[in-house]
């Protein structure tokens, strides 16, 4: 079982801005491990902070490209450039995907968790998982990023989905 529970759609939590990590300390270091973990039993590609319900300037991640996985402090992206559009999820948002347009190659810069200065110049997928998590440690969800019509249609699948959640628990409720 993860350690934590992943935040969905509607929590509060993650509609707030992360505050700046001030000290790289071993319960950063521990709770970059649950995250990862989390991550991994999700399982998806990266996982910022606020997901879990922490306001911490952090994020995880692994592309499944053999490297293992990574932890970012502070990250903030300094640079930009192109288009790519390409199916989007977020574990927040279980089980829908959308077509996104994001920049196709970045550059972050941020912090590992031994305290050394990290420059990532990153295209393609690594570069939409960075975008995705900064979003997200700035209080954004990917269901703002799409246009009006995509996004009235995702409120109205939400939605749904709550009401059927709720009448599901309430006759549950009843037996």
């Amino acid at each position: 079982m993860a350690p934590y529970d992943i935040r969905v759609y509607g929590d509060p939590v993650l509609r707030t801005p992360a505050e700046d990590v001030t000290n790289i300390d071993a319960a950063l270091r521990r709770l970059a491990e649950d995250m990862l973990e989390t991550m991994y039993e999700a399982p998806g590609v990266g996982l910022a902070s606020p997901q879990i319900g922490v306001q911490k300037r952090m994020f995880v991640y692994d592309i499944n490209d053999g490297k293992g996985g990574f932890t970012v402090v502070n990250p903030r992206i300094v640079e930009r450039s192109g288009e790519w559009d390409y199916e989007e999820g977020c574990l927040s948002v279980p089980g829908l995907s959308w077509p996104i347009i994001r920049s196709a190659r970045v550059r972050l810069t941020g912090w590992d968790l031994d305290g050394r200065e990290l420059d990532i110049e990153a295209d393609e997928l690594l570069a939409r998982v960075f975008q995705h998590e900064t979003d997200h440690l700035d209080g954004m969800l990917l269901i703002e990023r799409l246009d009006k019509g995509q996004r009235r249609q995702a409120l109205r699948t939400l939605r749904n989905r709550d009401i059927g959640l709720s009448l599901h628990q309430g006759r549950a409720g009843r037996a």
